[in-house]
């Protein structure tokens, strides 16, 4: 961090700013990242266990056979959590685990997450589940996965399953994450899984995941008007790098049209985006999207989520490496995960940047809470929640005394830059309902392996040891003040 974010985070917290008493703290983690036991109790192998066995396609080759084995360890897992004063819990449910290669139901991957919800409520954590988080059966893959219609209906089935299991436990679902992430960067990009490199399938991807959201927010909310229904999305502040140049402007038009607009719009206005759904559609796309699918998939929610890494600084003239791409290794980047991507570069902002190439740009948070709110959430009466924020960086255990510690200051500024991003909004009269830090754990972090690091916990993965960071106690210190103040001492 450097020294002028530094003083900008101290100025912010020289007067100690609370949250407002039904502000929720949460963490997040994702099934396939941390679970391990990929072969036990009947689960069968997803589309990143397939990815994960391509040459190549991940670093070091490494897999999620054992990640955290949070699958064996979530007991100790959720003790952690409640030390830490968190509120609340954002996981996902493992398709490959409750449907194993998309077919009957597989009773002891339900009994898995029955177990995790039971001891999250004894514990008095709010279970936050999220039914996919990127980890397809691969036997539906090899059926076309989300560029084949029938996968919606596979995932509204599995829902469905999930919903008989633990819908007298769990009232906050959310359907899918980042479906950008899931469509572009996975069917276009080849960045990942199934790692394919087609304009055409992606955007087959995003309509058939859309529809899927739609359909089961209609048929949970069929069978329970009560639950609390979402999606989580993605989200960027894409930036012109000059606002009077007709190219720059463009770029970020085209940015924001297909990384934010290209889910917003279906979800609360019923429609694509008219002018990038006439720049990128193609015979295939236009086929796929049949009468009443956006009235589906524009069907109400009660909460957004929304996850903010970084923004994007673009043009139409200067090359550049656009941040989106630090998702994956160097060597297995593919085409652009923009299905519209010519004439668009990528700029410096001369911001401060985390291994992963992402700038800290917490500001644009605040921008971005703005704007979705007073565009989209608020006029369709929805709760928004910062569902996903965080960093890695480079941690240096250390030994004293005995214990484990990640002197991890800049990750300690990160988080407390962003809360203070979102109190900033808060004061501009976005309600935001919480905040979930990514990740609880280090894991598995998809083509990086175990290259990257984002917990507040450190995992040491030969003896899978959990040690809170310093940044793990600067939040649960925030959590326990309900307020942004001054730093603790890590050491407390």
């Amino acid at each position: 961090m450097t020294t002028d974010l530094r003083e900008a985070s101290a100025r912010m917290l020289e007067t100690a700013r609370p949250f407002p008493s039904n502000f929720l703290f949460g963490a997040a983690t994702a099934a396939y990242q941390i679970e391990g036991a990929a072969h036990e109790d009947g689960r069968r192998d997803s589309i990143w266990d397939a990815f994960s066995r391509v040459p190549g396609a991940v670093i070091n080759a490494d897999n999620g056979d054992v990640a955290c084995d949070h699958y064996h360890l979530y007991r100790d897992d959720v003790a952690l959590m409640k030390s830490m004063g968190l509120q609340t819990y954002r996981f996902s449910t493992s398709w490959s685990r409750v449907r194993p290669d998309g077919g009957a139901l597989n009773p002891q991957g339900v009994d898995f997450y029955r177990r995790l919800v039971d001891e999250l409520l004894e514990a008095g954590i709010l279970p936050w589940l999220t039914l996919y988080h990127w980890d397809l059966p691969q036997a539906l893959q090899d059926k076309g996965g989300w560029t084949n219609r029938d996968t919606a209906d596979r995932f509204t089935e599995y829902a469905l399953d999930m919903h008989d299991a633990l819908g007298d436990r769990v009232n906050v679902w959310t359907t899918l994450n980042e479906p950008w992430c899931s469509s572009f960067l996975s069917y276009t990009a080849g960045l990942h899984a199934p790692g394919h490199y087609s304009k055409s399938e992606g955007m087959l991807a995003a309509h058939h995941l859309m529809l899927g959201h739609g359909q089961t927010v209609r048929e949970l909310r069929g069978r329970d008007a009560s639950l609390n229904l979402g999606i989580t999305l993605n989200l960027t502040v894409a930036d012109p790098v000059d606002a009077t140049d007709p190219a720059d402007l463009d770029a970020a038009r085209r940015i924001d049209g297909q990384f934010n607009r290209w889910f917003l719009d279906p979800i609360f206005r019923g429609q694509y985006p008219q002018d990038i759904f006439d720049e990128i559609a193609d015979d295939a796309l236009r086929a796929a999207v049949l009468p009443g699918d956006l009235e589906v998939i524009s069907t109400p929610i009660d909460t957004l989520g929304v996850n903010y890494y970084h923004g994007e600084l673009v043009g139409g003239h200067a090359p550049g490496v656009p941040p989106s791409a630090g998702e994956a290794p160097t060597e297995r980047r593919g085409d652009s995960p923009f299905p519209s991507s010519e004439r668009i570069f990528w700029h410096d902002r001369g911001l401060p940047r985390t291994p992963m190439n992402w700038e800290v740009q917490p500001e644009g948070l605040t921008r971005l809470l703005v704007r979705v709110s007073e565009e989209y959430a608020v006029p369709a009466g929805t709760s928004v929640f910062v569902t996903e924020n965080g960093a890695a960086y480079d941690d240096e255990p250390v030994l004293e005394d005995g214990i484990v510690r990640v002197h991890d200051v800049e990750r300690a500024d990160f988080v407390r830059l962003h809360l203070g991003a979102i109190l900033d909004a808060m004061d501009a009269g976005v309600e935001v309902g919480g905040y979930f830090y990514w990740s609880l754990l280090d894991n598995f972090e998809w083509a990086w392996g175990y290259e990257k690091r984002f917990g507040i916990v450190r995992v040491d993965y030969d003896s899978q040891e959990r040690s809170i960071k310093d940044s793990g106690r600067e939040y649960a210190r925030i959590i326990a003040a309900r307020a942004l103040g001054e730093p603790g001492n890590p050491g407390a």
